[in-house]
């Protein structure tokens, strides 16, 4: 860019990285698409896209391929990073940045792969990042206001997960979106905000609250997610932004109530016993319910067929997506080979007994125990991690990504997991809603029937350096700017010295 050059194209661009497999590993760019549009007609004025290879070709795991397409044999002739660098920067520096979720994550991949190569990054005017715009300016009428779904909303076709396919689409989205919002507030008594859904889309009844579909089609694989958004605006370090006279058309008339508030909504999620135990307030635990505790043979318990050992998991079978909750929301479920993921372990040693640190909002301890995770339990585990952090991202999330698998340093130190042990009430009556066994050494196996909540009484059975045998489900969590995922032991068996 010459001395007093203006830039006044606007960037849409967009990267294509592997998946990391390993706490650490961090994003190599794979690709790299954007477009130059002006910013008065819309229109693209250039376009560029390439492979990237990066430095090391065993990142590009079979996730990140399942995630893209890209794989190891289509960047291995692909220039590197730095051969691209230079084309990059004068695409990008000094105009407005645009994308879909660029501000969480394009960017910073941008800034990394600059800093690894020991060269400045280039550095926008302004950003406009559209899943935070679009989700302030046009609500949630079309779901998780994902890319993909924006585009089944509209009818603009499968998103490919490809840059320059992406960016492209990102722009025709925002083109249908402005003209929507400018419609309704130039005539807001003609065309109200409801009467712009979607023949796919989910509406919720105003007398009852109930999801009901409109038109035809319910399509009930359509993501929607629960996951907060950041509220990020438009930002610019100048005074005056060419997309000014754009967004001005299409600013909301602030007069009408906003139909799409989904404050009630929250309020009533935060009330389900989803959140994890370190999002909870922490107070000292006095007492507990007073009732004689019992032990009785082994009975028949719940169907644990489906539950499935780590060596039995296809890592590259994994997958992570929204499914319905209730009231049109939706939560992550991670899933194998298209079912719910359920995992059993056998004889994992406890390395820290119960915790009580964390209080339920009815002040009863959050109960649960800490084990050493085998290798094969770590791998599973991490694939999971991996695929909801990266599906958490991309809806939106601001939430501090918590791993799974818990690692420290030091040679003693290996990887462990923590188990929640869930409770359920009736009235002020709180029982653990985990089937709880005992086996002794001669291999008969007893069922324990709790008659009173008694952490203390729970602690003497999880002695560190017990082996349990464990059924636990994953359980997906986005809470108070915490999220990740919680293990959830659906039946323990302990095993007697």
């Amino acid at each position: 860019m010459g001395p007093g050059e203006e830039r006044s194209e606007i960037a849409f661009f967009d990267v294509e990285t592997t998946v990391p497999t390993r706490v650490g590993q961090g994003f190599a760019i794979l690709e790299f698409g954007a477009i130059l549009v002006c910013p008065r007609k819309l229109v693209e004025l250039e376009s560029y896209s390439t492979l990237v290879r990066p430095h090391d070709l065993s990142l590009v795991s079979s996730l990140s391929v399942r995630c893209n397409g890209i794989t190891r044999d289509a960047v291995v002739s692909a220039p590197n990073f730095r051969d691209i660098a230079d084309r990059v920067y004068d695409i990008l520096h000094g105009r407005i940045w645009a994308g879909h979720n660029i501000l969480r994550f394009d960017c910073a991949r941008i800034r990394e792969a600059f800093a690894e190569i020991g060269r400045p990054a280039p550095e926008p005017k302004g950003s406009i990042d559209s899943l935070a715009l679009l989700t302030q300016r046009f609500g949630r009428r079309a779901g998780d206001m994902k890319m993909a779904t924006l585009a089944t909303y509209f009818g603009l076709g499968q998103q490919t997960h490809r840059s320059l396919d992406d960016v492209r689409m990102n722009l025709e989205v925002l083109k249908y979106c402005a003209t929507v919002l400018f419609l309704e507030s130039s005539l807001p008594d003609i065309f109200t905000t409801n009467s712009w859904v979607s023949p796919n889309a989910v509406t919720r009844s105003r007398s009852n609250g109930k999801a009901s579909p409109v038109g035809m089609n319910l399509n009930m694989s359509t993501p929607s997610s629960s996951i907060k958004f950041e509220n990020h605006s438009i930002s610019s370090p100048s005074t005056h932004s060419s997309m000014g006279g754009i967004l001005n058309l299409v600013e909301p008339n602030t007069n009408r109530p906003d139909p799409f508030n989904l404050g009630a909504l929250s309020s009533e999620i935060e009330k389900e016993s989803l959140q994890p135990d370190y999002a909870l307030e922490e107070k000292p635990v006095t007492e507990s319910l007073e009732m004689p505790s019992t032990t009785t043979a082994s009975q028949d318990c719940c169907d644990y067929a489906g539950f499935l050992d780590p060596a039995e998991v296809s890592v590259a079978s994994i997958s992570a997506s929204f499914v319905p909750l209730y009231r049109g929301t939706r939560r992550m479920q991670i899933l194998h080979k298209d079912v719910k993921l359920l995992l059993h372990c056998t004889q994992l040693r406890v390395r820290f007994g119960i915790s009580t640190r964390f209080v339920d909002p009815a002040g009863r301890p959050r109960l649960s125990f800490v084990v050493d995770g085998s290798p094969s339990l770590c791998q599973v585990l991490d694939a999971c991690d991996q695929l909801a952090y990266k599906l958490s991202v991309d809806s939106g999330s601001s939430s501090e990504w918590r791993p799974v698998v818990i690692r420290k340093t030091g040679f003693l130190n290996t990887p462990t997991i923590r188990l929640s042990i869930p409770t359920v009430t009736n009235g002020d009556i709180a029982i653990y809603a985990t089937e709880i066994y005992q086996k002794d050494p001669s291999g008969i196996t007893q069922r324990l029937i709790f008659s009173r909540f008694d952490a203390a009484e729970l602690d003497t059975l999880f002695v560190p350096g017990t082996l349990v045998d464990t059924y636990f489900a994953l359980d997906p969590y986005d809470y108070q700017q915490n999220a990740g995922i919680k293990l959830v032991a659906k039946k323990l068996i302990i095993h007697g010295k």
